[in-house]
């Protein structure tokens, strides 16, 4: 009776004893990513945005679809930080509202091609065989056209709204995730602890999903993060030549091409939504570039 108490504890003990390496390996990898000044000022300007998209109800001074029909075309000002455009709305307003849509875009297009790509290319690698080689020329389709280009068509197939927009998006991004899973299990596939769960009657999907697949979760982690720039580029560009966001919407790319006919006497329209997916795309990418250096077993040595 008087060691129940302490039983807890000495389970709690025991936990993190056997994942000290894990917690150890977690806590040098943080303690690298610090030693990069680029590093942190992505995850700045990714924490900006995230905060932005957040709390858009309360940072934003006006709405999306708001305008002040009297005004437009106003310089900034200190009634309007980023000036109005054409039909009066509040730019500072509206690319608060877009930073909302265009990040919720971005996330939905990745999360869902890690998962669609990541199912398939496991259980292509690790199977093989005809599922394999028919995967991979289907991936080869794909990857044998621009990004753009490829969105383009699928959007234009679909029509224009912002649903069929994320389902081009995901259609063209998918394959990349796919080759990258299936290069990782096969390289997995090969070693002792595969065979060891094989041994004891393991099925092909449990070794897959609870063992193969968390092992290769870093190129992941890596890929998601520069892909996550590279979708809000490719979201803007379709919405800036008439495949994207409807007209009135609040989105990034659509903005840009609403100010493109007034550069020299509004140039303001279209600069302050061009910077916000510069910083953005920036943000993205200097993360993506620090942690596939902190990852890398050669560059982390």
């Amino acid at each position: 009776m008087q060691e129940t108490p302490g039983a807890p504890q000495s389970e709690r003990r025991g936990w993190f004893e056997e994942r000290a390496p894990q917690i150890r390996e977690f806590k040098f990898t943080l303690y690298l990513l610090r030693q990069s000044p680029l590093v942190i000022v992505g995850f700045g300007l990714i924490g900006l945005f995230i905060v932005v998209a957040i709390f858009a109800p309360w940072l934003a001074p006006h709405g999306a679809e708001e305008r002040f029909w009297q005004m437009p075309q106003r310089p900034p000002s200190w009634q309007f930080p980023f000036g109005t455009d054409t039909t009066g709305g509040d730019i500072f307003s509206r690319v608060i509202w877009a930073a909302r849509l265009d990040l919720a875009i971005a996330l939905t297009v990745v999360i869902s091609a890690i998962i669609i790509g990541s199912i398939l290319g496991a259980v292509s690698g690790f199977l093989g065989r005809a599922f394999d080689e028919i995967l991979m020329r289907i991936t080869d389709v794909f990857l044998a056209f621009p990004a753009l280009i490829l969105a383009m068509a699928v959007a234009a197939a679909l029509g224009r709204n912002l649903t069929n927009l994320t389902i081009a998006l995901i259609v063209v991004w998918w394959p990349t995730y796919a080759r990258l899973i299936r290069g990782q299990v096969l390289a997995e596939k090969e070693k002792l602890y595969v065979d060891a769960a094989r041994a004891v009657g393991a099925k092909p999907t449990r070794i897959i999903f609870r063992h193969v697949l968390p092992n290769a979760i870093f190129p992941i982690i890596v890929q998601a993060t520069l892909d996550l720039g590279g979708v809000i580029l490719t979201a803007a560009g379709l919405s800036f030549i008439g495949f994207g966001a409807g007209a009135g919407v609040a989105e990034w790319g659509l903005m840009i091409a609403d100010g493109r006919s007034y550069l020299f006497q509004s140039p303001w329209i279209a600069t302050f939504p061009g910077l916000a997916i510069l910083f953005s795309s920036l943000g993205l990418n200097l993360v993506g570039d620090g942690l596939r250096d902190v990852l890398d077993p050669r560059l982390r040595r």
